[in-house]
């Protein structure tokens, strides 16, 4: 039975938690230059005005029909959380990011064939807490491979507590969310992690009592 992520009918106005892996969990990106290429597409399909290729030929342009509001780029997967404003857009935005940098790491890395596993997955986000989740989720990820979150340079996380800044991500529209609920986004992700440490501990504990 195929996943229930795997079909996706995307609505207007709606958010969306998308992700996808390598083919056979082989790493998607390999070298910080990997990292760069993927978020330069985010930025030519997403910043303020459209840009041209060599021969100015207008490169896709998405901005006002799909926003970016996190990203964590690992090894082998990625996550992304987008605002889709047009029906369309999200569609549009990662056929366009995935084709181009499928395009780029098999070129640069001389190889052949399919880069990611299936197509990406999609979970819509229904609810305003489960966003919240969604994006400390995201930032998290990086401790999966023993690095701390609020130092690995490939994910969003320092745009959430303003050590950057780029027109073509929109974490306000998280932030402005938590309103008086939340004191400071990196309280928010600690509580997470202290929480999910926690857990890890007991199922340990558990399995071998």
């Amino acid at each position: 039975m195929p996943s229930p992520n795997i079909v996706k009918v995307f609505s207007e106005d709606s958010y969306y938690h998308i992700y996808n892996r390598g083919v056979y969990s082989q790493n998607i990106f390999v070298k910080p230059a990997d990292y760069a290429a993927f978020l330069n597409i985010f930025k030519r399909h997403l910043s303020n005005e459209p840009t041209q290729d060599n021969n100015r030929r207008t490169l896709p342009h998405y901005r006002g029909e799909v926003e970016l509001l996190a990203y964590c780029l690992m090894p082998s997967h990625f996550h992304i959380l987008l605002y889709n404003i047009e029906k369309e857009g999200a569609t549009r935005l990662m056929r366009s990011l995935t084709t181009a940098y499928s395009l780029y790491f098999n070129k640069t890395h001389q190889r052949k064939g399919s880069l990611f596993e299936t197509t990406y997955k999609a979970k819509f986000i229904a609810d305003e807490p489960y966003l919240w989740h969604i994006s400390r989720y995201i930032h998290l990820n990086p401790q999966d491979i023993g690095t701390k979150y609020n130092l690995y340079p490939y994910s969003s996380y320092p745009y959430y507590i303003a050590r950057k800044k780029a027109e073509w991500l929109k974490p306000r529209r998280i932030l402005d969310m938590h309103g008086d609920e939340l004191s400071s986004y990196p309280d928010f992700v600690k509580d997470y992690e202290a929480m999910r440490s926690e857990l890890h501990t007991l199922k340990k504990h558990l399995a071998n009592s």
